[in-house]
């Protein structure tokens, strides 16, 4: 296993860290399993993908597990994240579609029968109402104004819908 933290840190591309010594120490034990999740809600992934798609290789060659986290669930209902509007809804013909490209393309970086794929609607699609709305109980309106996007949409009179607020 190469020194895949070290790299990281060296290259910029660790942001943020809880316990920096306690990651560098864990990704040093031996393989570990690390993913990206991306949303099907276009039919190509776009630029933005490329730099967590480039660190999960970097992962990869050093000996880690990569997992492509397909957002089925999410996507269908539409994610807030950094929107000025609240995006519409697919259908699952649509997100299927639009997975299938976007793994082809995650395959191009990952390679294909090396990286694992996991999709949230097996667990999610599970949930009943009741969970949902346990869920829901765990996220006040006050935390989600914090985040900037929603700032500017209730500033700008923007619709925020009641699904946005665990997003």
């Amino acid at each position: 296993m190469s020194d895949v933290f070290a790299d990281l840190e060296k290259r910029g591309l660790l942001h943020q860290s809880t316990d920096a010594q306690q990651l560098a120490g864990r990704l040093a034990k031996g393989c570990r399993t690390a993913y990206v999740g991306f949303d099907p809600t276009a039919d190509s992934l776009h630029v933005g993908s490329l730099l967590p798609l480039m660190t999960l290789r970097r992962f990869q060659r050093a000996g880690h597990r990569p997992i492509a986290l397909v957002g089925g669930a999410t996507g269908m209902i539409g994610d807030p994240t950094g929107k000025s509007e609240t995006r519409k809804t697919l259908s699952q013909e649509e997100i299927k579609e639009n997975a299938r490209t976007y793994l082809e393309q995650v395959y191009k970086i990952l390679g294909r029968g090396k990286t694992s794929i996991a999709y949230n609607s097996e667990w999610m699609n599970q949930f009943t109402s009741a969970d949902m709305i346990r869920l829901a109980a765990r996220y006040t309106v006050a935390r989600m104004l914090e985040r900037d996007d929603f700032q500017k949409r209730l500033q700008q009179n923007l619709p925020i819908s009641i699904h946005e607020i665990g997003r």
